[in-house]
């Protein structure tokens, strides 16, 4: 006789609404500087390198971290970990709104990875403990998929909107009410769960994991931004070679920081590849539309910021329709297969979009971004259902890091190729400057006299638009690829599901 889980009370939604304080800053923080740098740069005068390092240094702490702090928090408790990474975060949130130097400012950013990256594994761990009916469940992680993907978005507006009538240090301290909140309701809604048999830590694994991520993330990034350079496919290898030593010592440990046995889960490992997939297809598109907007449509940043939060209202409900889809009886693999096609469908719209063509582009981006979030909420919620509870927080630290990866790899992989069609599409006449970027050539433009200073501007902006269109066609091949592989892999776990609980039924 099998008994149902209990189901979720209002407590635990209760719980749940606090959970998306945390994850709405720390995925916000990802884009909160923006368009607050250069006023940073005004106030600070940092150098080059050191604005490089403002910007970078948060995300690399996070992505550098996950599989440690996933790993941690199922040994000491996922809600402990999250108290912990809330008070640094809040920490670090005040000293960078009022850093007196660069070098401030860079070391408070770092202290604020290292708290995401306890807060972003920590939410969805205590997700999968809170609600333990599987239907409770998914409309849980439908909402922190939502809730992830608009986070993103909303940060580059609340730093546009905040810099235009306060000062730089306000898009940090809009951080302390939520995470004060949070330290005052999270002893009492949010319940204890970690892992009862941990077994020893891996101390090798950390920076054996550390030196696996950072490379290639690093190598990824920057081949998106400068482009192809031995330098950057070289950290992107050394990166790879690190990974291997990592799951090769993951494979022998006794006591593994990510076991292996989470990818022996019907339908995880699939789940963390198509993860990344769809990671890829929204940053990828991301690279080129905030660009468009600003350089080609020739809008302010506050304009831009305001104009991008519009593909983001759909993504409220594309991850709820999802769920209450399969919660009806459709299949889960044809509801993932039709994310990833719809996602296809806004790369297809955005490869017709002309050097003026706003209301398009924002139309192609909503698609894309719905989409993107449909397959979220269902490959997250498989994977976590996949995972055993005491290993929640590496499950969803996995997930996480494929996210890191996807979207270096989108930037990098279709900003290459956009930029390769931009160059092709200047002409050879233009100065060395004004073939390597979009800005780099208006900057150009604006310092050549009359008629041919708006024919380089113009001729710039039709050839970014080619390579946009181009990067565009490459996604959808790419996520079109991604439907059919979801197809395959989804309908395999299905049917092994399906196998075992025909065995089941006649033991």
């Amino acid at each position: 006789m099998t008994t149902n889980p209990p189901r979720a009370g209002r407590r635990e939604w209760t719980a749940l609404a606090v959970l998306m304080l945390p994850l709405l800053l720390v995925s916000m923080d990802v884009s909160v500087l923006y368009f607050a740098v250069p006023a940073i740069s005004a106030d600070l005068e940092p150098s080059g390198t050191q604005q490089l390092w403002i910007f970078d240094i948060y995300a690399f702490a996070v992505a550098g971290l996950l599989m440690t702090m996933g790993s941690v928090g199922d040994r000491i408790g996922r809600r402990r970990l999250l108290l912990i990474g809330a008070t640094a975060f809040g920490a670090a949130s005040l000293a960078a709104a009022y850093a007196d130097s660069a070098e401030t400012l860079i070391v408070a950013r770092a202290v604020l990875g290292i708290g995401g990256a306890t807060l972003m594994p920590s939410t969805l761990a205590l997700v999968r403990s809170l609600f333990t009916d599987s239907a409770q469940r998914a409309q849980a992680i439908a909402i922190w998929s939502g809730v992830m993907t608009a986070g993103v978005a909303l940060g580059s507006v609340l730093s546009g909107v905040l810099v235009e009538f306060f000062w730089w240090g306000s898009v940090f301290l809009v951080n302390l009410p939520a995470m004060a909140l949070l330290l005052v309701l999270g002893p009492v809604l949010l319940p204890e769960s970690k892992d009862p048999e941990p077994g020893r830590f891996d101390w090798p694994g950390v920076p054996l994991s550390m030196a696996a991520v950072l490379p290639v993330v690093y190598g990824l990034k920057e081949i998106a931004a400068e482009g192809w350079n031995v330098r950057y496919v070289m950290s992107v290898t050394v990166g790879l070679l690190f990974a291997a030593l990592f799951v090769h010592r993951q494979r022998t440990t006794a006591s593994p920081l990510i076991s292996p046995a989470l990818f022996r889960g019907r339908g995880f490992a699939p789940s963390v590849v198509l993860n990344l997939v769809t990671m890829f297809g929204m940053m990828g598109s991301a690279f080129f539309t905030t660009q468009y907007i600003q350089s080609v449509l020739g809008k302010s940043a506050l304009e831009a910021a305001l104009w991008a939060l519009v593909p983001s209202v759909p993504i409220g409900f594309a991850a709820p329709f999802a769920t209450r889809l399969v919660q009806r009886g459709a299949d889960r693999v044809h509801v993932v297969t039709a994310g990833f096609a719809v996602a296809a469908c806004g790369y297809v719209l955005l490869s017709f979009a002309d050097t003026d063509a706003l209301a398009l582009t924002l139309l192609a981006s909503g698609v894309l971004a719905s989409g993107v979030t449909m397959v979220m909420s269902q490959i997250t919620d498989l994977a976590l259902g996949a995972a055993p509870v005491e290993r929640a927080g590496a499950a969803s630290s996995l997930m996480e890091t494929g996210a890191e990866f996807g979207g270096a790899l989108g930037m990098a992989v279709l900003g290459s190729i956009g930029t390769a069609v931009y160059r092709g599409g200047m002409p050879d006449s233009a100065p060395a400057a004004a073939h390597e970027t979009l800005g780099g050539a208006l900057a150009v433009a604006e310092r050549l006299p009359g008629h041919a200073g708006d024919a380089l501007a113009t001729a710039a902006r039709e050839a970014f638009t080619q390579g946009m269109q181009g990067a565009a066609i490459a996604g959808a091949v790419v996520l079109a690829g991604a439907a059919v592989l979801a197809s395959v892999t989804l309908r395999r776990v299905r049917m092994r599901e399906e196998t075992c609980t025909e065995n089941a039924g006649g033991s």
